[in-house]
């Protein structure tokens, strides 16, 4: 079972590995959301957004629940929201230690 971690945390992030998929995943940080009102958030085609949650649901990243001809999305896990402010945060520190010189290019 343990031996498996490394392929399954490879897995994830592959999973993660898609600006519009991190994107998505950033707006049901706040709430869970139709997939409706994500369209009008994020500029994409429904076919496309459909691509990304079905990745992203397929990965347990996210939930969706049918309320009649509305689907409406959510994270599976919050801690998913921590390492995505995590992730931010590391960004920025390093976009800032570039900018200062700390990093080379």
């Amino acid at each position: 079972m343990y031996r498996d971690i490394p392929q399954l945390k490879a897995e994830f992030f592959k999973a993660m590995g898609h600006p519009m998929r991190i994107r998505v995943l950033e707006l049901l940080t706040e709430r869970e959301r139709p997939v409706s009102e994500m369209l009008e958030v994020i500029d994409i085609e429904q076919s496309h957004l459909s691509q990304q949650l079905g990745v992203l649901r397929r990965a347990g990243l996210v939930d969706s629940r049918r309320d009649g001809s509305s689907v409406t999305y959510a994270m599976a896990d919050e801690r998913v929201a921590q390492l995505l402010i995590l992730s931010k945060e590391m960004m920025i520190d390093r976009y800032q230690a570039s900018q200062d010189g700390l990093i080379r290019r």
